[in-house]
Formats: structure tokens, C-alpha cells, sequence
């Protein structure tokens, strides 16, 4: 029996270009890789293929194409993927939700974050107790909006529970929903 270990994800931190010092891309005296190679034509095929294959190989593939991303990297082929082939992902990033940098985030790691995952760092952080200060250096924002975010999400969640608590004794007991034709007519 053969057993699998995922191991997390490590994030690039904010600034943080260290992670190209260990790309296939860069250029050697053992290893010379021409530059020209990742912004091919389109009608290049041979060269796209080229590229892929050098992405296909790098050990940093996810962070070139996650810098990319974030970065507005638009031209050439990072990450192992064209321009045409990231641009529904750049479309898609701002509601990306990996908790994987939630809990980076949490950890103490400046992780670049979409709207969405801070969202879920400022919840994690109120279930875990993480006083509003904390927040705010996690956040990197000012301690009233840290407490502001904790306000706003007390009150969301206090609006949460009282829509569940209101259904009514019946319906809560049957599961049943109740329709406009229920009500009858007005007199």
C-alpha cells in the first residue's frame, strides 16, 4: 500500500522574488536559456512548446504563474501557460479563496490576498481569538479598521442566527416552506 503526503503550499510573500533563483528559466553557464524563448509570436508553435516543456520541468511553476497573476503579467508565457491560456484566470483571481494562504496568512506570512481570502483571515482570526491588533499587523491596516471589520462581522453573524432562529415552530419541525398560496386570500 503506498500512501500520498500533501504537503502545503508554499506562498510567495509580499516583495519576495527569491523564488526565481530556482527557476529552470534562468540562465547558467551550464544551463544558457534564451530569454526570447517565453515571449514567442503566436504562429511560433515550436517555440511555446519549448517554453512549456522548460515550465513543465521548473520546481517553481505555481509561484511564476501565482506572480504572474497577481502581477498583471500579461505578456509571455509564465508558469508554464501563454497569454491566452492565464487570461480566464486573471478574470477569475480576485474571487480565488485558497485557505491554504488563509492560514499562511494567520501563520504570520505577508501573502499576497484576494478580497475573498480576506474576508476569511478576518473571520478565522475572530474565531481564533486573534485580538484586533494582531489583525490589524496581519492585514496590514489600521487598528480602528481592524476593529471595524470585527464589528461589522459580530453584527453579520448576529444576523445570521437570528434568520435561522425566526422560521417558525411548524416549519422547523416539518422542513416545509411555506408558499403564497398558503396564505389565503385578504378579506
Amino acid at each position: 500500500m503506498t500512501t500520498t503526503t500533501i504537503t502545503p503550499a508554499r506562498h510567495r510573500s509580499l516583495g519576495d522574488q527569491t523564488w526565481q533563483d530556482d527557476a529552470v528559466c534562468q540562465s547558467t553557464e551550464y544551463n544558457p536559456v534564451d530569454p526570447d524563448l517565453f515571449f514567442p509570436e503566436p504562429d511560433e508553435t515550436d517555440k511555446i512548446a519549448a517554453a512549456k516543456a522548460l515550465c513543465g520541468q521548473c520546481p517553481v511553476r505555481r509561484t511564476c504563474l501565482d506572480a504572474a497573476l497577481e502581477g498583471g503579467n500579461a505578456h509571455g508565457i509564465r508558469g508554464g501557460m501563454t497569454e491566452e491560456e492565464r487570461e480566464p484566470l486573471h478574470e477569475k483571481l480576485a474571487n480565488r479563496l485558497d485557505y491554504s494562504r488563509v492560514n499562511d496568512t494567520i501563520a504570520g506570512r505577508d501573502v499576497h490576498l484576494t478580497q475573498a481570502e480576506r474576508r476569511a483571515v478576518i473571520y478565522a482570526a475572530f474565531r481564533h481569538g486573534v485580538t484586533e491588533q494582531r489583525l490589524a499587523w496581519l492585514l496590514k491596516v489600521t487598528e480602528e479598521h481592524a476593529q471595524k471589520k470585527y464589528r461589522e462581522l459580530r453584527r453579520a453573524l448576529r444576523n445570521r442566527n437570528l434568520e435561522q432562529n425566526t422560521e417558525t415552530p411548524a416549519l422547523q419541525a416539518t422542513g416545509e416552506r411555506l408558499g403564497r398560496d398558503d396564505f389565503g386570500t385578504a378579506a
